[in-house]
């Protein structure tokens, strides 16, 4: 497929890139800050770099007529209804968390929520020094499948990619069901998934769930 990258120079960006290019696929739009590449016609776009970037990769999908997927985190209200109109037009992957692990832990949180809903819980999450949004992405993922109020604990520390751990918890056990991120690539390898998933989509706005389920049929 032709891709093009918002933010390439990023962390995510370039291992997008090249997990992308090593898969042989052709990269023909790459944006970042200083720099604009320019070359043909994306089929898809893969933006994950920041809010701010949102508006100018939508016009960039409608100029294109680009499929899009978006990893960025700390999205608001406003940025959702954006994706939304977007969705009539080309078809979007979004999610918080591009890993099939967490996506399955999602799955069995949904379940395991439902026998324990009376035992106390709370959440940890823990990323590298650098990133500025507390909780993450995944976290508010994993509290709105828990479905009830739960306190977020944030740590920012080092070079983490991302960990993220539920406890629940009676007066005399103790649950922990944890995922961690050991590099940042099983984003990069996921969204190449999502992006190979929306190919074959006209329209609409899908979530990593989607493709899982999808897989399993």
């Amino acid at each position: 497929m032709k891709f093009g990258v918002i933010g390439f120079k990023g962390r995510m960006g370039s291992l997008i890139l090249d997990v992308f290019s090593k898969d042989n696929h052709e990269p023909v739009l790459l944006i970042d800050k200083d720099e604009i590449i320019e070359n043909d016609s994306p089929e898809v776009i893969i933006d994950f770099s920041t809010p701010d970037a949102l508006k100018n990769t939508i016009n960039l999908c409608e100029k294109y007529q680009s499929k899009l997927v978006i990893g960025t985190t700390a999205l608001r209200e406003e940025h959702f209804r954006l994706l939304e109109n977007l969705s009539k037009k080309v078809a979007i992957v979004q999610s918080y968390n591009y890993s099939i692990g967490i996506n399955i832990i999602l799955d069995i949180l949904e379940k395991v929520n439902k026998i324990l809903e009376n035992w106390d819980c709370e959440i940890i999450e823990t990323h590298h020094s650098k990133k500025k949004d507390k909780p993450s992405g995944t976290a508010i993922l994993i509290k709105n499948t828990l479905n009830r109020d739960v306190e977020v604990h944030s740590l920012r520390l080092g070079g983490i990619p991302g960990d993220h751990s539920v406890f629940f918890s009676n007066e005399g056990e103790l649950i922990e069901i944890t995922h961690r991120a050991i590099s940042r690539k099983v984003f990069a390898i996921g969204a190449l998934k999502a992006a190979k998933f929306i190919l074959n989509k006209q329209n609409g706005l899908f979530t990593f769930k989607d493709i899982i389920k999808e897989e399993l049929q």
